[in-house]
């Protein structure tokens, strides 16, 4: 049987890319392609036949692949996958409108309906981050947008079966693309994220600083807290948060592996703010036995419970801070923390993905459009 894995682009590190590494320890002579690739950004995939489309020479498209929202859909089906018997797709916008031949079963592991398309299109709308091109880009997004969604639920159809990384989207997949889908939750790397090392006093947040993430929710709950926050990621809001941060918050900027374990089982708790696909930010922190402090939407309510955590129900400064201001680290067993975070392991995602793969190359190719696949 002859593989090709899929993915929308390889330009940095987060769970979409965690994703696609397992699915490449399960298919280890499977080629990737995707529309542009940054080898020094993605140090993980170095080793991988990584097959890029045109995009990889198209200037800025490596750095700022927003850009092209037009020429993705292309590079995409420019990607010849005559010679497969079965292609993956990793997918939280074009990867899945590939061309595929009739005998190849296409199956697609979606992270969210593309975001500005769909769900975000406003929010997206009203906090872009193209700088100075902001204005022409406010100005042309619509018209573009309401072409491309005609573009991406096409493409939809070209999908043999959909897989969704929880129930939240699922739901989504249902509601904008009319199809079923089977959840299978994204794997964590539980064999080297353990408890360990001793409690400090401090909470930790780990993400990309940018709006939809919340971190800016977190760091104006924090001070007004006045307990210490340590912040580790880079990303466009780095700046403006700095700014406006009190001397109890700490920016870490990126961190290694190592110091990300490190902090992961040293910190009081876990704070997760924004409304999430999956976020395996979380299962990590409860991979290494600390609780989480969660925003109680989205796919996070699907993987922290009662023994990993407490939830704040409201986007707001005032609920984080009452959330807070309500968590004792001590109520919590960090044996059934770790339990909870080993439900979602790599392993678990490999076996349950291998036995979908097997069941669909049995059945028939192509669902009916609208019917359950």
């Amino acid at each position: 049987m002859k593989v090709a894995l899929v993915c929308d682009w390889l330009t940095n590190m987060g769970g979409a890319e965690e994703v696609l590494l397992a699915l490449s320890e399960l298919y280890p002579d499977a080629p990737i392609y995707t529309s542009v690739y940054n080898p020094e950004k993605v140090p993980a995939f170095r080793d991988k036949d990584v097959r890029t489309s045109f995009l990889q020479h198209v200037p800025l498209a490596k750095s700022k692949h927003q850009l092209f929202p037009t020429l993705r859909p292309l590079a995409f089906e420019s990607f010849d996958f005559s010679e497969y018997d079965l292609v993956i797709s990793s997918a939280s916008a074009e990867a899945k409108g590939i061309i595929t031949k009739p005998h190849t079963k296409h199956i697609c592991y979606c992270h969210t309906p593309t975001r500005y398309y769909w769900s975000d299109y406003h929010a997206y709308l009203n906090r872009l981050q193209f700088g100075i091109l902001n204005p022409i880009v406010k100005r042309r997004m619509p018209k573009i947008v309401h072409k491309m969604r005609m573009w991406d639920r096409l493409a939809a159809d070209r999908v043999d079966h959909f897989i969704a990384n929880s129930a939240y989207v699922a739901a989504r997949i249902k509601k904008y693309y009319r199809r079923e889908a089977t959840v299978i939750y994204p794997p964590c790397d539980t064999e080297n994220l353990k408890p360990g090392g001793k409690q400090k006093d401090f909470f930790l947040a780990i993400s990309r600083l940018i709006p939809y993430k919340q971190v800016r929710l977190i760091v104006e709950a924090f001070n007004e807290l006045g307990l210490p926050l340590k912040v580790a990621g880079t990303g466009p809001e780095e700046k403006e948060l700095r700014k406006i941060a009190k001397d109890n918050i700490e920016f870490l900027g990126y961190v290694s592996g190592e110091e990300k374990l490190k902090l992961l089982q040293e910190c009081q708790s876990f704070i997760f703010a924004p409304e999430e696909d999956f976020g395996i930010a979380p299962v990590e922190a409860m991979a290494c036995g600390r609780p989480v402090i969660a925003y109680g939407k989205g796919g996070a309510t699907e993987s922290v419970n009662g023994d990993s955590g407490i939830f704040f129900h409201e986007q707001t400064v005032d609920s984080l801070v009452k959330a807070v201001r309500s968590f004792d680290a001590s109520k919590f067993d960090t044996g059934k923390i770790r339990e909870r975070a080993e439900m979602f392991s790599k392993e678990r995602f490999k076996r349950e993905l291998k036995e979908l793969v097997a069941r669909e190359l049995e059945a028939p190719k192509g669902p009916l459009v609208g019917a359950k696949s």
